[in-house]
């Protein structure tokens, strides 16, 4: 690896799977993945941490194949985090611009952004991003940015995404039982959606739906910036769990049928076609109906649907989506799930595909490594921001000292 490049790890501790992605970042700011490693998820429920020591084996499994494909040494992760106590939502801010001349400084800008997060949050919970929306310069909406222009009141929109401290840090621990560093929590649902989405679909107006094992994350990304954020407690793992109650089969059986013959609809080629399940724990060999199968899947697959566009609607944020809805997640391979969800959202529908990263096609073309990816994406931002402040500073003190030298 060369010795200029600067290698990024992500992490996601997700319901059916560990799974590691190494990322390269180049000087020059190109960004590929040189190394993916999974592991089978065997002590996390619904996202969430329920068994401390088998979670702990498996990161370390998935962080040691990631490792070996990529050459490298991990030492700390930017690390993924979800569940049914992760909450989003909109907050204001405004600020008294001071100067005499009402030119809008810097200052200015981060007055306004303290204020709104100038928030009272649960006293059990942590905030996890403050997303810096839109500004409002006296009554003008819809400003990127103000500095420079003229105003006498500054406002400000962020959304704030929080969610339980302990629940939180026991992922953290998890983390720093294998010897790794957190360098940062970052939220699923928008790691994701830093890996698919390209800059004309966040300002067109798009929701990105991450369909994960056992809970579902939403994004709604409009004018370019995050307006609303969401957690369902569904995801494949419940699918899953409804075949194996309605066709009254053992749990692993119903998620090998799941793969082998569901669909998010029932099509005419279904109907009539039966599934010869083989004698298994002493029972006889039975047959069961492919189209009683995929009613199952589609009526839960259309609820955990139909509850997010529900969501939406009431954030008022449905018409302001013009360029539509992506999947992501392993249940977005689901055959005819994102015909389900055309009609739901009567709007266009497509899998999210890796944007603006090179490196392993194994990883970049494939749904359900695209939080994982989208971490590491995460990371590189970071990482560059740093350098452009490190260079800002460095420059300053560069012309700082030859003035001093000059005088």
């Amino acid at each position: 690896m060369p010795e200029s490049s600067e290698v990024i790890v992500g992490l996601e501790i997700g319901t059916s799977k560990i799974c590691t992605v190494i990322g390269e970042l180049t000087e020059s700011g190109a960004l590929s993945v040189i190394g993916l490693g999974q592991a089978k998820s065997r002590g996390v429920r619904k996202g969430e941490i329920v068994d401390a020591p088998k979670t702990v084996e498996d990161i370390r499994n998935a962080i040691a194949d990631a490792e070996q494909m990529a050459d490298a040494e991990v030492r700390s992760v930017y690390l993924g985090v979800t569940g049914s106590h992760v909450r989003g939502f909109s907050n204001h801010g405004s600020h008294r611009v001071a100067s005499d001349d009402r030119e809008i400084g810097e200052s200015d800008v981060q007055d306004v952004v303290k204020n709104a997060k100038a928030i009272n949050l649960p006293a059990e919970n942590t905030t996890i991003h403050v997303v810096r929306q839109l500004f409002t310069v006296d009554g003008q909406r819809g400003v990127h940015e103000p500095v420079g222009m003229l105003g006498a009141k500054l406002e400000v929109d962020v959304h704030v995404i929080h969610g339980q401290t302990t629940r939180i840090q026991n992922s953290v621990r998890a983390v720093k039982e294998v010897n790794l560093e957190v360098n940062e929590i970052v939220f699923n649902g928008l790691a994701a959606s830093l890996a698919v989405l390209t800059p004309q679909q966040k300002e067109m107006g798009t929701v990105v739906i991450d369909l994960g094992g056992g809970v579902t994350e939403y994004t709604v990304h409009i004018d370019g910036v995050v307006r609303h954020s969401g957690v369902i407690a569904v995801g494949g793992d419940h699918v899953a769990n409804d075949l194996a109650y309605g066709l009254k089969v053992p749990l692993g059986r119903a998620e090998q049928l799941k793969l082998e013959y569901g669909a998010a609809a029932v099509d005419a080629a279904c109907r009539g076609q039966l599934i010869t399940l083989p004698t298994e724990n002493g029972l006889p060999e039975r047959q069961i109906s492919q189209e009683h199968l995929r009613m199952i899947m589609a009526a839960r697959l259309e609820e955990t649907l139909q509850l997010i566009e529900e969501d939406i609607s009431e954030a008022g944020l449905m018409p302001f989506l013009r360029d539509g809805v992506l999947l992501c997640g392993g249940t977005a391979r689901v055959p005819g799930i994102t015909e389900l969800a055309a009609r739901i959202f009567n709007l266009p529908v497509s899998v999210g595909r890796t944007q603006g990263i090179s490196g392993l096609s194994s990883a970049l073309d494939q749904p359900e490594f695209v939080t994982a990816i989208g971490l590491v994406r995460f990371g590189s931002m970071l990482s560059r921001r740093r350098n452009r402040e490190n260079f800002l500073a460095r420059s300053f003190k560069d012309t700082f000292t030859q003035i001093f030298r000059r005088a």
